[in-house]
């Protein structure tokens, strides 16, 4: 017998818990839906096999539309089997509990056994999170990687002759394995260094003071005088007709491929797809990328998305902006075709695949976050927080991209910081006036503070600086001129309050400006600094010298 499940209201279809052909039981969560009253969990009313699956993550759906057909399984009326299914139960205290071992979770389970407090840590998969796994680390190796192919191929300019050489997509994604393997292997040392108890399973609210872990072969239940939540993110799937075709990737399924397709379409344009557009282009891929914003990395000012657009098209990146995509097609040839319309005009890509890089979502499913009373954020997108990171519920916390204020690493590490100093009963806010971010293009990008466009909007008299890469004698060396660091000024202060920085080591370059906006300094205590020579630090000193009176090393 074929039983179809139901939407019982109107909303967009969430996580989808299920593949066609699982097997599953009676109360179990299925799929979960986002409504105009919230989450809604949609569950199984029989046991069974799941026959297919009618929707897609992302896409709405209507009242009494059919999600899942399931075929109806007798449950075995065997006591035996029935009690080997029954997980035995363990009890355990803990002072802290952290459910989720990324850069927010793990870092906040050390700060809290070193401020001496008992600590257990709740992580379903790898610890690290996404940043180590799938993000930030294992990105930036393949970046590395084609630093290296670019240096070889541009070897001539520097007096070097190289012959023979070619990508091979395998080793370099055995040399990532490597290094997020190193890394992994430390948090897991730091947590034994520490004495953290790490319980590899899904951890879930009963109450909000006891949290459920399920391992594989048990049921953990912890009970904590507090509890901080550092879920993590996962992708977000556009709601079209072949979002998930079999030549579509994420962010994490493309940083294991060991061969390289001759063609990709990058479906949106902020961060990652702009990361993985460089990178896949210098390997010799032919990318496209279709935004649907006006332009690419939209959150920066004109001027620097007009540096990177230049960059992005020298490399060989055909960037297709405002522009919306409709509908990934497979093809006979194993290719597929991405649809999409600009300026109301329908156009097509023959691709060989697809990233999906339209950003990412908190991940709160399975939660069970109604069990300890705590609340969404106003859009229902996000736990919400206060500056101290605590919920509405007094000792629960929650962190990084669980909260969906802002989706880096180091803000959930500080996050973490935050949190775990007010439970041990010292008083710390969170400051995100001075919050560095890096991208990593080629050039790369880095800003910190308010932005040339956000600055005028919130009436401050500003005065900006320039000084371009071009007149530092260490970029010149390093073969790589291209870009120029921004400096803005509060006239009224005389204090830097942004920051923008494109071209060579740009992300590293941006930690003594965050230091400088975060503590308030002119831009006469820049100047009285000295910078050692020859550095590509020496932008920043011109820089703010640009903003008083002029740079030395450049003349318009």
């Amino acid at each position: 017998m074929i039983t179809e499940v139901k939407a019982t209201r109107l909303g967009s279809i969430g996580k989808i818990n299920v593949q066609v052909g699982s097997k599953i039981a009676a109360g179990q969560e299925l799929l979960t839906m986002e409504t105009k009253k919230g989450n809604a969990v949609i569950k199984a009313t029989c046991n069974g096999i799941v026959e297919s699956i009618e929707v897609e993550e992302g896409m709405e759906v209507k009242v009494a539309q059919v999600l899942l057909k399931v075929r109806e399984v007798q449950e075995e009326n065997n006591s035996s089997k029935n009690e080997e299914k029954i997980k035995p139960v363990e009890k355990i205290e803990s002072e802290i509990t952290v459910i989720g071992g990324g850069p927010g979770g793990y870092v906040a389970a050390i700060k809290a056994s070193k401020m001496g407090a008992k600590v257990v840590l709740v992580e379903k998969e790898f610890l690290g999170g996404t940043c180590l796994n799938c993000g930030c680390i294992p990105t930036k190796a393949l970046v590395r990687s084609a630093e290296v192919y670019d240096s070889i191929r541009e070897a001539d300019a520097f007096g070097i002759t190289a012959k023979e050489f070619k990508v091979d997509m395998a080793k370099v994604i055995e040399r990532k394995n490597s290094i997020v393997s190193r890394l992994v292997q430390g948090i897991e040392y730091l947590m034994d260094k520490n004495s953290i108890k790490v319980i590899k399973g899904n951890g879930k609210f009963l109450d909000k003071n006891t949290v459920e872990a399920e391992t594989e072969d048990k049921k953990i239940q912890i009970h904590s005088k507090n509890v901080i939540l550092a879920t993590g993110s996962e992708t977000v799937y556009l709601p079209i007709p072949g979002a998930k075709s079999k030549n579509v990737l994420t962010s994490k399924e493309i940083l294991d491929l060991k061969e390289l397709p001759e063609s990709l379409a990058i479906i949106g344009g902020g961060v990652i797809g702009m990361e993985f557009a460089f990178i896949f282009a210098s390997f010799g891929v032919k990318v496209s990328v279709v935004e649907f914003l006006d332009n690419i990395l939209q959150m920066l000012d004109q001027d620097v998305i007009h540096e990177i657009t230049a960059a992005a098209k020298k490399k060989g990146i055909t960037l297709y902006t405002g522009s919306k995509v409709e509908e990934i097609i497979d093809t006979e040839d194993n290719k597929s075709i991405l649809k999409f319309t600009k300026n109301g005009e329908a156009k097509y890509i023959s691709i060989h695949k697809v990233l999906m890089a339209v950003g990412r979502k908190p991940y709160l499913d399975n939660l069970s976050l109604e069990n300890a009373g705590v609340e969404l954020n106003d859009n229902k997108k996000g736990i919400k927080v206060s500056l101290k990171m605590n919920t509405n519920v007094s000792n629960i916390y929650a962190i990084g991209d669980a909260t969906n204020i802002i989706q880096l690493a180091h803000v959930a590490s500080h996050q973490g910081l935050v949190a775990v100093e007010n439970i041990m009963g010292k008083d710390m806010e969170m400051d995100y006036s001075a919050v560095p971010s890096a991208i990593f293009t080629h050039p790369e990008i880095a800003t910190v503070g308010l932005t040339e466009k956000i600055a005028k909007e919130k009436g401050l008299n500003i005065e900006i600086g320039k000084f371009p890469y071009a007149a530092n004698g260490k970029a010149l060396t390093m073969g790589d001129e291209r870009g120029f660091i921004k400096i803005i000024k509060d006239k009224a202060t005389r204090k830097i309050v942004g920051a923008s920085i494109i071209g060579i080591n740009s992300a590293d370059l941006i930690s003594p400006l965050t230091i400088a906006i975060r503590n308030g300094l002119t831009t006469e205590q820049i100047i009285e600094t000295i910078f050692a020579h020859p550095t590509t630090a020496e932008v920043i000193h011109e820089g703010v010298l640009s903003v008083e009176g002029g740079a030395l090393h450049f003349a318009e």
